[in-house]
């Protein structure tokens, strides 16, 4: 089983690593940003096995990256929302995002777009919008499909024709 700490690193990436370096975990995170917050959807969304999204949602609560909060009763339903320390994780995911988008994307474009809710504007990997020049944070920003989510779905419709 491989370790989750970094012994003998005094360095801020190996304690962040620590905290959100588990597989699973800043992609629930960018999902539960992205407005899916209930244990079915995310499972669903990210194909993760129950067991693993459950150890990672604990611990996404347990290091105050994530709250749940109930919304049934009977029986116990839960949704997940990020706390101010997980929304600060925002410019390190589309920090990510960028950097995927312009390594690892194909022809047709990125599969997701990052636009600014006022004005429409792309989001540049660095958090500002390229359109009015706002600097932005999480709230001020929505993920849309790109071109690339349409090709990915049109690609493995065709595949399993």
């Amino acid at each position: 089983m491989l370790r989750h700490d970094y012994p003998g690193q005094i360095c801020s990436v190996a304690k962040s690593l620590e905290v959100i370096g588990e597989r699973w975990s800043l992609l629930i995170v960018r999902e539960v940003m992205h407005g899916s917050r209930r244990f079915g959807q995310l499972q669903e969304t990210l194909g993760v096995a129950r067991n693993v999204l459950s150890a990672r949602l604990q611990r996404l609560i347990e290091e105050g990256i994530l709250e749940r909060r109930a919304y049934q009763e009977s029986p116990p339903r839960h949704e997940y929302f990020l706390t101010e320390k997980g929304l600060d994780l925002w410019p390190a995911l589309i920090a990510l995002q960028g950097w995927g988008d312009r390594y690892s994307t194909g022809p047709e474009g990125p599969p997701m777009r990052i636009i600014h809710k006022e004005c429409d504007g792309a989001v540049s990997d660095r958090g500002i919008c390229e359109s009015c020049g706002e600097v932005l944070h999480a709230r001020d920003a929505r993920a849309v499909p790109g071109p690339g989510l349409e090709a990915a779905l049109s690609g493995a419709e065709a595949e399993s024709d």
